[in-house]
């Protein structure tokens, strides 16, 4: 005898029951292993086609090596990432960051003959750490061409890679005095203050002015400082014909600037969202800086990878 639609329902809706949890918990697997096939496509991607290690170049017309600074600060105990983590909740992140990653950064300096500038000095204590970013270059500007702003939570990954390639492939030629004066890079929230250049001239003294004095964006007891808010604030107040002169903006985030892509479903939506801003910031095995912008336990990330590093420099040499 054929069950009649009314009696039907209910042996439906009890098989359906029984069949949610075992379709979730297969559903969930499979966007774990999804994740994790990502984030391995994403570390490989140089070596799949991505192109974000620039060409070397010298400078041209006969112009001399660019004198350039590498400059960064830690407040030990503050974070001065005010790119994306920025604030004072992931301060323990910072303790002791700048001694250990100091080493790399002068080591790179000393091998490309630039200078390595350990600013906290220049700390002004009545903001956020992250606004003295904009002090320490002002201050060191005038002594070079270049000054390359680093965060403390930054690490050189390829130390074959030289700032005037990085230049070069930003700029599209070697006459650094005839540049942009700012150097930049974006990521899924526009412009990071984190990694950038300034070129020596009298624009980029101003622009440092203005924006040290955009007080309005100072942000106490959060998670992001405001010196990024006040950065993309003036550029997108620019006028065109200015912003074409004097800002760049990098073709790739990872040509300086490269993220760690964690398996996470922050991640995941970013991919699926922006698969292609994604792709161009990743942290690949080849990049030439990782910036740890957002991470917690930054000091055990640097150690993770330097020895990453160390092992596959063993791995070429035999």
């Amino acid at each position: 005898m054929t069950p009649r639609p009314s009696e039907r329902r209910p042996r439906l809706r009890q098989r359906s029951r029984r069949l949610w949890l075992p379709l979730s918990i297969t559903a969930f697997l499979l966007a774990l292993v999804s994740l994790d096939a990502s984030a391995a496509v994403l570390r490989h991607a140089n070596a799949i086609g991505r192109r974000c290690s620039p060409a070397e170049a010298s400078p041209g017309g006969g112009h001399l090596k660019p004198r350039i600074a590498i400059v960064s600060l830690s407040d030990d105990g503050e974070s001065i990432a005010g790119s994306v983590a920025g604030g004072r909740r992931r301060s323990s992140s910072f303790k002791g960051l700048m001694e250990t990653v100091e080493g790399n950064k002068r080591k790179y300096a000393a091998r490309m003959g630039y200078d390595f500038i350990d600013a906290r000095g220049l700390l002004d204590r009545s903001r956020p750490p992250s606004w003295s970013k904009i002090l320490a270059v002002r201050s060191h500007l005038r002594y070079y061409d270049w000054v390359f702003w680093n965060d403390a939570d930054t690490l050189v990954t390829n130390p074959d890679v030289s700032l005037e390639s990085i230049l070069f492939g930003v700029i599209g030629h070697g006459d650094f005095d005839v540049s942009p004066d700012l150097i930049v890079t974006e990521d899924f929230n526009g412009v990071n203050a984190g990694v950038f250049f300034v070129r020596r001239s009298e624009w980029s003294e101003r622009f440092l002015d203005t924006w040290w004095n955009q007080t309005s964006f100072v942000q106490f007891g959060s998670t992001k400082s405001g010196d990024n808010a006040a950065l993309k604030h003036l550029l997108g107040r620019l006028p065109s014909e200015e912003s074409r002169a004097h800002v760049g903006v990098a073709p790739s985030q990872c040509l300086f600037n490269s993220y760690p892509w964690l398996p996470t479903w922050k991640s995941a939506y970013r991919l699926i969202s922006s698969p292609w801003t994604t792709w161009k910031g990743a942290y690949s095995d080849g990049d030439f800086m990782v910036h740890l912008a957002g991470l917690d336990d930054k000091k055990r990330w640097i150690a993770n990878i330097l020895q990453d590093l160390v092992e596959k420099s063993v791995g070429h040499a035999i």
